[in-house]
Order: C-alpha cells, then structure tokens, then sequence
C-alpha cells in the first residue's frame, strides 16, 4: 500500500495539492482503512502529503527551493558512488549505460515524461550498484522524490538531447577509466539538471 501510493504521488497520478482520503483509497484499494493510514503516516515523514487535526489531507505541493537545496544532496552522493564505482567499473557496464540511454533518448523523443526518467534512474543506479554502499542509496531513496516530481512537472521545458549527450560523456570517461573526470562529470550532471529546473531563464 505504502508503495503503490508513493509511486502514485511521485508519478504525479496523485497531482500536487490534491485532497486524499483514507476511506476512498481503502474502497479503490480494497483494504481496510488501517494499511492505508500507516503508509498515509510514512508519507508524511517524508513530506509527500501533509495533513492536520480536524483538516484534509492532501499531497504537498512541489517546492523549487527545497529541490533545488534536494539537487545539492543528490548531486554530493552521486559523485561520492562513482568515486567509489570506478575501481569496478568495466565495460560491460559502459554497456549496459549505452543501451539504457539509447531507451532515455527514444522515450524523450516520444515525449514520455515516466519512461525517461525511468531510464535516466536506471542510468545512474548503474553506479550506485557498482560503488557497493547500499547506504547512499537509501539517502537517495528518501532524497529524489523530491526532484522527481519537479522533473516531471517541467518535463517539456528541459532539452532532454543534452542529458543524453551528457550521458554519453559519462559512458566515455568510464571507458577511458578516468577516476578524476567521473566523479566532476557525475556531479555536474545533476547540478545542471537543477539549474534547469530550479532557475527558470
């Protein structure tokens, strides 16, 4: 339950600012109103719908500034994985990310928001996988909700071709085992993403 309606707030099928109650979900669910306050619980610690004595409950609207503070976050621990990721990179998995970006580049052509940064999330957990530190991913677990839901909002405002040739570098400098250009690149890569997002021109 708790899973389903992360998912559901993060992918935008729940719109920011949208009223949420627990009887309605239980009836579309087909669960008790128990499940579906527990996980309505565990949402709100980590900020997705905010709720008060007596009041609605709702999901929290997308705030740039605390994305934009998220990005920062994101974008140290990223870094840090590919300093980590580099001794065990191989080509295979420089493989791997070609093959996920070549998804990336079709699914922004299609102008399919969910797709792209599916694959764009499956693009850097390839790192995350090879830095063997389980603890970065769970910071970034409760981090990129956050950023998701500006990422989709803005979607059709972002030229998704320089993410991809920005991929493309990455994929390179994996090639080329280069432990001091990766990590920068890495980092980089997401605090243009928040420029972008966070600082409308």
């Amino acid at each position: 339950m708790y899973q389903r309606l992360r998912m559901a707030i993060i992918n935008l099928e729940l719109k920011p600012g949208q009223r949420i109650n627990d009887k309605s979900l239980a009836e579309q669910f087909g669960v008790s109103r128990t499940p579906v306050r527990e996980a309505l619980k565990r949402l709100e610690d980590e900020g997705l719908i905010e709720s008060s004595p007596g009041a609605v409950t709702k999901v929290t609207l997308v705030d740039e500034q605390e994305a934009k503070h998220a990005f920062t976050v994101v974008a140290a621990l990223h870094s840090l994985a590919a300093k980590l990721a580099i001794s065990y990179l191989e080509n295979t998995h420089a493989n791997e990310m070609e093959k996920i970006n070549r998804e990336f580049k079709h699914a922004i052509e299609q102008k399919d928001a969910i797709k792209a940064v599916d694959e764009d999330t499956k693009f850097h957990r390839v790192l995350l996988k090879a830095a063997h530190n389980p603890e970065i991913e769970v910071a970034l677990e409760r981090i990129m909700p956050k950023i998701r839901r500006l990422e989709l909002l803005k979607f059709g405002s972002v030229d998704g071709a320089s993410s991809v040739e920005v991929h493309r570098q990455i994929i390179q400098v994996i090639r080329q085992q280069d432990k001091k250009n990766l990590p920068i690149l890495i980092e980089e890569n997401w605090l243009s993403l928040s420029q972008l997002l966070t600082n409308p021109s």
